[in-house]
């Protein structure tokens, strides 16, 4: 029998809310060569009470430097990533299944599909942290934010 604070859990992280997170930020990173790796970032940084909000207030202007100025405060990260780590694996099925992503295996990319019949709702943070990775390999990414994928 599960607690009442597991249930809360599940209801506020669960695949049905974040699996919008993932194709959103799939939207905004385009293709590019071993991007899968990128997935186990996204729901730690767009729900980090600190840098889901400097996500969210970003502009056009702003670049991985500038909202992930302050790494001190990254210290929680290697530990979010492997909490959220099934969750991750849930969101990524859940937009396989609704067809808003496809996985291309040779380059361990994941690509956005055109022609799916159910829409998701464009999650900003998401999308926003999709636009400050592009152009920025994996392993600049990971070497930055001072983290291991898993």
């Amino acid at each position: 029998m599960s607690s009442i604070v597991d249930t809360l859990y599940e209801l506020k992280y669960n695949p049905f809310e974040y699996g919008a997170h993932l194709a959103s930020f799939y939207t905004a990173t385009g293709e590019s060569e071993n991007n899968l790796l990128l997935a186990p970032l996204v729901i730690p940084l767009c729900s980090h009470p600190v840098f889901g909000q400097k996500l969210f207030n970003s502009n056009k202007r702003s670049t991985i430097w500038s909202v992930f100025d302050d790494r001190t405060k990254l210290y929680d990260l290697q530990e979010r990533i492997h909490g959220f780590q099934a969750l991750t694996e849930q969101c990524i099925q859940y937009c396989l299944i609704n067809d808003w992503l496809s996985v291309n295996e040779q380059n361990l990319s994941i690509l956005t599909c055109d022609g799916s019949d159910s829409a998701f709702t464009y999650q900003k943070s998401a999308e926003k942290l999709g636009r400050l990775f592009r152009g920025h390999s994996v392993v600049e990414i990971y070497a930055f934010l001072g983290v291991k994928p898993r």
